[in-house]
């Protein structure tokens, strides 16, 4: 069969590495020069631990063992298995991080509950004052920037992969697409993987898909000089991540609410280091559009603030800065908006923050629904 892939960023990208896979020939089509939305835009984190439980998880789970697979296949990616640790500084948060390793599913989820001492000798480079961390070993991470020019590398030695950026599919046929050079593209399945843009060919095939547009702000450093060995949040993604809810999180909620600027900005801290030494910090979360076109200072400050109170010394200078949009489904219990919007076309979307750790397996998921 012969595939059109109709968006660059990871999710649509690992739909044209299933498909190829599975023996058939793609076509992958982007509007950008390059992909530039929220694919690049994040933190490359592969972060199981803190999934809702059930069908979240176990598609996690299965993601992370796709991931270390294609990894190995494609070392452009950067996939390292260097897991998280979540620092916790208050008894409110070592409560949840006692809850949350006492529970059925600790094991699973790799948790293990690890003292100050422990936590500074698993990463040395966290020097600050802490009682202890959440270890969770299933954690991993990649490189954003570089994963999808990667990974189309190694599909274009297959001989089955063609790669077209700068088109914008204005029209889709009972046979393919058609882009806005009028140039006709055949095919017998067409997946939309169009991230946070739904307007256009996407609104008229799908209408109002139920997805809501979310925006973020993060930054990366200058090199921290040393080796960070794992990711590292602090204990306000307890708050964000379902996995963490329980009474020792409601107690946190009402004994240690967030500060005025975190709560505002709906954040937590999460830190990664790239290849090149250099920090990846976050986030922030704005739900109600229309967004601003600013960039905030003040969750840059807080941001740097939490971090050096963890790394125990001035955070590296920040040399960029950035805001970016992604798209999540409205039903919380759904992983991704995936939708038939014609009979030989199908709209996948709408994976939230879980996009980059779930891609591999959402698109494998898709390949199996289509019968590729």
């Amino acid at each position: 069969m012969r595939i059109l892939v109709v968006g660059g960023g990871v999710l649509g990208t690992m739909h044209a590495w299933q498909a190829v896979e599975r023996g058939h020939e793609v076509v992958q089509l982007e509007r950008e020069p390059e992909a530039r939305g929220a694919s690049v835009r994040n933190f490359g984190l592969v972060w199981v631990g803190g999934r809702a439980s059930g069908p979240e998880l176990a598609t996690a789970q299965r993601a992370r063992v796709l991931w270390e697979r294609i990894g190995a296949e494609v070392p452009g990616v950067g996939f390292r298995p260097n897991g998280s640790l979540t620092v916790v500084r208050t008894e409110a948060e070592l409560a949840v991080a006692r809850q949350v390793t006492a529970s059925a599913e600790a094991a699973d989820r790799g948790f293990k509950l690890l003292d100050a001492a422990e936590t500074r000798e698993l990463n040395p480079a966290l020097r600050g004052d802490f009682l202890g961390a959440l270890w969770c070993d299933r954690d991993g991470a990649v490189e954003p920037r570089v994963a999808q020019p990667a990974l189309r590398a190694a599909l274009e030695k297959t001989g089955r992969y063609t790669w077209l950026p700068g088109r914008e599919v204005r029209e889709l046929t009972g046979n393919g697409v058609v882009d806005d050079r009028g140039e006709r593209h055949v095919g017998d399945v067409v997946v939309f993987c169009t991230g946070a843009w739904l307007g256009g060919l996407v609104r008229e095939l799908a209408g109002p898909a139920p997805v809501r547009r979310v925006r973020l702000q993060m930054a990366q450093t200058e090199p921290l000089g040393e080796p960070l060995t794992t990711s590292v949040a602090d204990a306000d993604s307890f708050r964000y991540y379902p996995a963490y809810r329980g009474d020792a999180l409601d107690a946190l909620n009402s004994g240690q609410p967030q500060g005025e600027v975190a709560a505002r900005n709906a954040m937590q801290l999460l830190m990664v280091q790239r290849l090149d030494g250099s920090l990846t910090i976050g986030d922030t979360h704005e739900y109600d559009e229309p967004f601003g076109f600013d960039v905030d200072e003040d969750p840059y400050d807080h941001l740097a603030e939490v971090a050096a109170a963890l790394l125990g010394r001035p955070l590296p200078r920040i040399r960029r800065r950035w805001a970016g949009v992604y798209a999540q489904a409205t039903d919380p219990a759904r992983i991704v908006h995936r939708e038939r919007v014609a009979g030989n076309a199908v709209l996948v979307t709408g994976p939230g923050g879980r996009g980059m750790t779930c891609s591999p397996a959402i698109a494998e998921d898709t390949a199996e629904e289509l019968g590729l």
